[in-house]
């Protein structure tokens, strides 16, 4: 090999090495830098509450009836139509605030032996599915309570869990976000005083869970809203949780 292909390799040689020497210290003022920022920085939950009340009512029932054939089942049915409609107008329901489903039947097997496999019908039982709905939700409350009457008179009648809801629960996060923030907030000065740091701009914010709650108490609802909501009251409390990043300095 000559001194000018020796030398030529050499010098790129020196310069792969010191492009990568940039390279590295680049990089690890990059890193440093970014452990820099994230030493000055703090982290902090905000959490905004109010009471809020249902605004929408819905009840739903299942009448049924029993015959010794799907006949006179649904004939025996049909016998008390009357009865519950005229209940229905007495707790002010009209028109669209009554969603009627379709009568329906089926058979009741009378019990088998063991390991035998259950063939012979006893009965009959014809059913009609009925929701009442209302933006009176004291008027589905009312109702839900009249019912019983109905059924300690013997009308077979499945009374549902009544539903009560929120219409606006996009307003009411909205309104609840900027309250949340707030608090986070005053939450990270709190802890930049006691720290002898000051706060300064924000560097990140992320919205949590929100939640219609009971408005005493917990709920295990199921979260139908990115966190719970509750069904079952028509007194309620909102709530959001927000969390938020912000830089600190001495």
């Amino acid at each position: 090999m000559s001194d000018n292909t020796l030398g030529r390799g050499l010098f790129a040689l020196g310069i792969s090495l010191a492009i990568g020497l940039i390279l590295a210290a680049f990089v690890l003022g990059y890193q440093a830098r970014q452990a820099a920022e994230q030493r000055q920085t703090i982290t902090v939950k905000g959490l905004a509450e109010k009471p809020v009340r249902a605004d929408h009512g819905q009840f739903g029932m299942n009448l049924q009836a029993t015959g010794s054939d799907p006949a006179h089942a649904l004939a025996n049915l049909r016998a008390q139509q009357p009865r519950l409609q005229a209940f229905f107008k007495e707790q002010g329901f009209s028109g669209k605030q009554i969603e009627i489903g379709n009568e329906d039947f089926a058979p009741v097997f009378k019990p088998a032996k063991q390991g035998e496999e259950r063939t012979e019908i006893s009965h009959y039982i014809a059913s009609q599915n009925y929701v009442l709905q209302s933006n009176d939700v004291q008027q589905i409350a009312k109702t839900v309570k009249a019912s019983l009457g109905l059924r300690e008179a013997g009308m077979l009648l499945e009374a549902h869990t009544p539903l009560y809801l929120v219409s606006n629960l996009e307003d009411i996060k909205m309104s609840l976000i900027g309250a949340a923030t707030q608090n986070a907030q005053t939450r990270a000065n709190e802890f930049a005083k006691n720290g002898n740091a000051h706060i300064g701009v924000m560097k990140s914010a992320s919205q949590g869970a929100f939640y219609i709650l009971p408005a005493n108490g917990e709920s295990d609802t199921d979260n139908d809203y990115g966190g719970a909501y509750d069904k079952s009251t028509i007194e309620k409390r909102a709530r959001v949780v927000v969390t938020i990043q912000y830089s600190i300095a001495p």
